[in-house]
């Protein structure tokens, strides 16, 4: 993508927030892991970009048909010294027929351009909660990862990802050294199609509530982060002790789903 196709992210619609529009030029591509591409960008004014590990930036990437398209993608770190942000891209689907997110990732080059809005999203940690929850899937991990990288190392965090099998497994150390009070609990899908389905649900009705006050991080397929919600809904949680965002669903182009339902 050369500087001369960079779109501009439209105009919220009334009632949005209006988020800041940010112009980042891309200063390196490598691949990371799991099945994660890497891209780092940099702005001229990067070092007024402020965000909360969780969030995300709205992105206007090329799609197949030659258009522009709104996606969301998480906030992997911002080395604010060195005026970096970088961002992972799941690299999912078909090959020869990726979608815009991964397809992008495959081929940006130094110095390519592109317009952002951001940052948006509340799935963050929250200093004020006594314990965490945090459930996922494989899109997830570089939101999962950042937040376990930036919280404070003696956070009691409970961390449940699903994933196809233990190829896709990270051990703690290696995310993060000094995580004394946090476990993960590697959910391996098997033959089930990653999408709406009552694995992660089940798996969080099977969770026991620790004492004190909690706060969820609920992430993921939208479908399947309603059921989460509504699982610690009924187990006494409040409202305001859980952050639910729906990263992607079948049939769905672009953007996040608020799940407050």
């Amino acid at each position: 993508m050369t500087q001369d196709q960079t779109p501009q992210v439209p105009t919220p619609p009334m009632g949005r927030p209006q988020l800041r529009q940010w112009e980042l030029t891309v200063t390196a591509v490598a691949d990371a892991p799991v099945n994660m591409r890497r891209v780092t960008f940099t702005a001229p004014d990067i070092a007024e970009f402020t965000y909360r590990p969780g969030q995300a930036i709205v992105m206007m990437l090329p799609t197949a048909d030659g258009e522009f398209g709104r996606r969301d993608y998480t906030i992997r770190s911002l080395d604010t010294e060195k005026g970096l942000l970088d961002v992972d891209f799941f690299m999912h689907g078909d090959a020869n027929n990726l979608t815009p997110g991964p397809a992008f990732a495959r081929d940006a080059k130094i110095g390519d351009k592109i317009n952002v809005r951001g940052p948006r999203g509340g799935a963050s940690f929250r200093e004020d909660a006594d314990w965490h929850l945090i459930t996922g899937d494989e899109c997830c991990l570089p939101a999962i990862f950042h937040i376990l990288e930036t919280m404070p190392a003696k956070a009691q965090m409970h961390v449940l990802i699903e994933v196809d099998n233990t190829d896709s497994e990270i051990a703690l150390n290696d995310i993060r050294e000094g995580l004394t009070a946090t476990q993960i609990t590697w959910l391996h899908r098997g033959d089930i199609k990653a999408g709406p389905s009552d694995f992660m649900a089940q798996a969080v009705a099977g969770y026991h509530l620790p004492h004190g006050r909690g706060h969820a991080i609920l992430i993921g397929e939208t479908s399947n982060v309603r059921k989460q919600r509504q699982n610690l809904l009924s187990r006494g949680l409040t409202r305001e002790q859980i952050a639910s965002e729906g990263y992607w669903r079948p049939g769905r182009i672009g953007g996040h789903d608020h799940v407050e339902d």
